[in-house]
């Protein structure tokens, strides 16, 4: 299993940079970020940094979306950074969430999400594509190579993943949910003609090492109401029973409304309906121990990549505690 660290590109940037720079040196190899610029600042002009900071650090955002830069845009930038560090670069990307909401924007559906990812990955690798209506190659890409790992949770979304992506993010922990996307991964894949195991399976999801248990819910929380935006979109689309897990949409129901202007951060007010079992289920919070044992488990279930989203109190100690104890032990 290989493991990840997400940050939100809050300024300074260098405070960013240094910490996905330590991050290597704990033996992390992949370092994401947030990408919604109105939230955050911008990061690609910080990923080059980190990037000449780093040796083999492998970088990208978790996620970006279709609409916020134009797709050629978007495939340039991969293709510049590449171009300067040697193909160290992955793009997460999903329909969005934050990006989109903050700018009076819906998320982009997945149709568009899909023809999205095809043009990015074409002309980040130097090939011709429609764009547009017309035919654009990016004439300066020289062995370029970008792969797309797409964010989902539905049905329609994970079986696009299976059938065009070349990675698979879940952001959440919860062995359930995971067992439940993962297979439908695979299955679609399967049905496309494709192989599955060459899908990179990344899960996603906050993790704090310590014994104060209560103190750990009540800094991770924000992620229940994060991942509750994407599961109120799912039960308007499929409704709360049958098709979706329960185990995603049950907590949801005393949701109220949600203030991005806190998003992804500890003591977020919109995300008091979360309770302390969700946070159990969806995060990985106690003992070093019970770190290894969780992802022991999601190791089991298929799970290749672990990112840890790293925004709490005590950020340097859990980095710290992965990088001496937990990494090696899985």
């Amino acid at each position: 299993m290989d493991f990840g660290i997400v940050l939100q590109t809050d300024p300074p940037a260098r405070d960013v940079v240094e910490g996905l720079r330590a991050a290597e040196d704990c033996g992390f190899r992949y370092g994401w970020t947030f990408d919604s610029c109105v939230l955050w600042q911008e990061p690609f002009v910080i990923y080059s940094q980190i990037l000449a900071a780093t040796k083999d650090l492998v970088v990208g955002p978790m996620v970006t979306n279709p609409s916020t830069r134009d797709w050629s845009v978007t495939a340039s930038l991969f293709a510049t950074l590449n171009d300067m560090f040697g193909n160290r670069t992955v793009c997460g990307i999903g329909r969005g969430d934050s990006a989109r909401r903050v700018i009076g924007q819906k998320p982009a559906s997945l149709a568009t999400l899909g023809t999205a990812m095809h043009v990015i990955k074409e002309l980040a690798e130097g090939r011709e594509v429609e764009h547009h209506g017309t035919p654009v190659r990016i004439p300066w890409v020289r062995d370029g190579k970008l792969e797309i790992w797409m964010a989902a949770y539905g049905p329609k979304a994970l079986k696009m993943v299976g059938e065009q992506a070349d990675g698979f993010i879940l952001q959440t922990a919860d062995p359930d949910i995971a067992r439940w996307t993962i297979g439908s991964v695979r299955e679609a894949a399967t049905a496309a003609g494709r192989d599955p195991s060459a899908i990179t399976m990344c899960v996603a999801a906050p993790a704090y090492v310590g014994t104060d248990l209560e103190h750990q819910r009540d800094q991770l929380r924000w992620f229940g109401g994060m991942v509750g935006n994407h599961v109120a979109d799912l039960v308007a689309r499929y409704g709360d029973s049958g098709v979706v897990p329960k185990a995603l949409t049950d907590y949801i129901k005393d949701r109220e409304g949600y203030d991005y202007s806190h998003h992804g951060k500890a003591g977020n007010r919109s995300t008091d309906f979360v309770p302390d079992a969700i946070v159990d289920r969806f995060c990985l919070v106690g003992p070093e121990s019970a770190h290894v044992e969780r992802l022991q488990e999601l190791k089991e279930i298929g799970v290749d990549n672990f990112a840890l989203y790293l925004m709490h109190d005590e950020k340097d100690k859990t980095r710290d505690a992965y990088g001496s104890a937990v990494i090696p032990a899985v």
